[in-house]
């Protein structure tokens, strides 16, 4: 469902383009977007059902125990100044799937796609959680201060392989005058993450996979910086930035730590394919 979900989110609508050819959905992409929604309304409901039975069961004994629990927690607050319905249930339990999953998960395996062609990296990587973690324990949050390097190989992977190549559209809501341009009321406007990380005009060797640059530097990925903007930027930025970074983080420094990664047989590093799908 989150596949085919990422999917809509990329295609190009002719119905979008040219309202009157809408109604043809010549591309069949309305048929199949209704027919995903109907699919996954069904699922999150009986997630939402299933939740409340648990809770049924052990009424007097009840403590939430994930995400959906405290939702439902929430929803039965009479004190509660905006009431969740099933439909908000719903669209919160999405969000944490769809953005809280396949991000992280996809920025991790670019991640070891370019640490496995640079061995080099991989040992840098394995020094210093050597040194600052020891042998004797997996790495933890309050850990992260202490592991510059890996943080710099988060960042190296952000600009090469954002994780939106273009950021959630943008809509003016009057005119204005953008570094010269001006702007419409009522434009939308895209900004091309991807191009700006791989701008040679920000970034020396901007084609090359070099964690060492974001060594003793102030560049970073909240949105203060506009050549690096994984998460985006303002009101506007990734609400799950936090918890994204702690995930991946901690991911990535233990699957380095716990683990030598190296190619097999006879696979050389310029056999590993970069193509996005």
């Amino acid at each position: 469902m989150l596949d085919e979900w990422i999917l809509f989110g990329g295609v190009i609508n002719i119905g979008d383009w040219v309202p009157w050819l809408s109604w043809f959905d010549l591309q069949g992409y309305v048929k199949r977007m209704k027919a995903l929604g109907k699919i996954m309304t069904e699922f999150y409901k009986y997630v939402i059902e299933d939740h409340k039975a648990v809770k049924r069961q052990i009424e007097k004994e009840y403590v939430p125990k994930d995400m959906v629990d405290t939702l439902l927690h929430l929803a039965d607050d009479p004190n509660l100044e905006v009431k969740l319905t099933s439909d908000s249930l719903m669209g919160l339990i999405h969000d944490l799937i769809a953005g809280g999953t396949d991000t992280s998960a996809t920025t991790i395996e670019w991640a070891f796609q370019e640490l496995l062609r640079r061995p080099n990296i991989i040992d840098k990587a394995h020094h210093e959680l050597d040194r600052a973690i020891g042998k004797e324990r997996w790495v933890d949050e309050e850990d992260f201060s202490k592991l510059p390097y890996i943080d710099a190989i988060i960042k190296e992977t952000f600009r090469l392989h954002p994780l939106g190549a273009l950021l959630p559209p943008r809509y003016s809501i009057e005119d204005c005058n953008v570094a010269g341009y001006d702007i419409p009321k009522g434009t939308i406007v895209y900004v091309n993450a991807w191009s700006l990380g791989r701008n040679s005009k920000y970034w020396d060797r901007a084609e090359e996979f070099i964690p060492e640059r974001f060594i003793e530097n102030n560049i970073d990925i909240k949105g203060q910086n506009f050549a690096l903007l994984p998460f985006g930027s303002g009101r506007r930025r990734c609400p799950g930035y936090s918890l994204g970074m702690k995930v991946v983080r901690t991911t990535m420094a233990n699957l380095l730590h716990g683990f030598y990664w190296k190619l097999t047989g006879d696979m050389r590093p310029e056999d590993i394919s970069m193509e996005e799908i």
